[in-house]
């Protein structure tokens, strides 16, 4: 992402000392230089219209100050480029980290001072919007209310709501309703994360529907492959409903599912 940069600044040598600096570093810090504002109302109209990622801030500005703009800017709801102060006043450092600014520059600015802080400014809001889209993406597969499943040259929907459980079968999982099985490719541990809230891992090869358990009941003693102590156990299976199909609970498991039936 090629940052877009507006320079605030009520005098004119500064904003164009501003704009060499920013020419002479385009090679090793691509970015757009969208604009200029002389003031704060200026400044607000130009992000309004130019939504810039970046602006280069100066402090004492006549009426509303850099500090006082850099506020404002924070406290809007709606995102606002990043603010990167630069000044001939060291005095507002302090003042300038509160409202959130991301660097604070001293006049006069060295041209590899000034790329440093665009290139890591920008690594952040590269960062952010890779993060944003992760959420939105988890937020996408965690809402999804369908399985896909291909079989006989066909792909199916089959709902979540009617999946009973999971079971991982060499490279693939069984996926059960209460009419018949399909087969799924993927990870079961991958569905486990994508479907925290609907099902619960009962063994290290089963997730199970929350709602679908009706009960627990004991089983024959086994050796619980969860041991490392590969000792017989007291084995416990979950009872669901619909089906005669009863799941293992392995011990490292049963508290979570003791707790759930409880």
């Amino acid at each position: 992402m090629t940052p877009r940069i507006l320079i605030v600044d009520d005098e004119a040598p500064a904003r164009a000392r501003l704009a060499t600096l920013l020419a002479d570093i385009a090679a090793e810090c691509p970015h757009e230089l969208v604009g200029e504002a002389a003031q704060a109302q200026q400044a607000l109209d130009s992000i309004a219209a130019l939504a810039p990622d970046i602006v280069l801030l100066d402090v004492q500005m006549p009426g509303m100050t850099g500090i006082e703009l850099a506020a404002h800017l924070a406290r809007s709801e709606q995102a606002g480029p990043a603010v990167i102060f630069v000044t001939a006043y060291d005095e507002y450092a302090l003042k300038a980290f509160e409202v959130h600014a991301l660097d604070y520059l001293l006049k006069p600015v060295r041209a590899a001072r000034l790329a440093d802080a665009i290139r890591r400014v920008n690594g952040l809001q590269k960062k952010a919007a890779t993060q944003k889209l992760n959420d939105v993406v988890s937020t996408m597969q965690s809402t999804r209310k369908n399985f896909s499943v291909q079989e006989r040259g066909r792909l199916l929907l089959v709902p979540v709501a009617h999946v009973l459980y999971l079971k991982a079968e060499a490279k693939y999982v069984t996926l059960r309703t209460r009419e018949r099985e399909y087969l799924l490719e993927g990870s079961l541990s991958a569905l486990e994360q994508e479907f925290a809230a609907q099902f619960i891992r009962v063994h290290r090869n089963a997730l199970v529907a929350r709602d679908a358990i009706i009960g627990v009941e004991r089983g024959a003693q086994l050796v619980d492959a969860d041991n490392e102590t590969d000792k017989a156990q007291e084995s416990w299976q979950v009872i669901l409903q619909h089906i005669d199909d009863r799941l293992p609970i392995s011990r490292r498991q049963w508290a979570g599912v003791k707790a759930l039936v409880r």
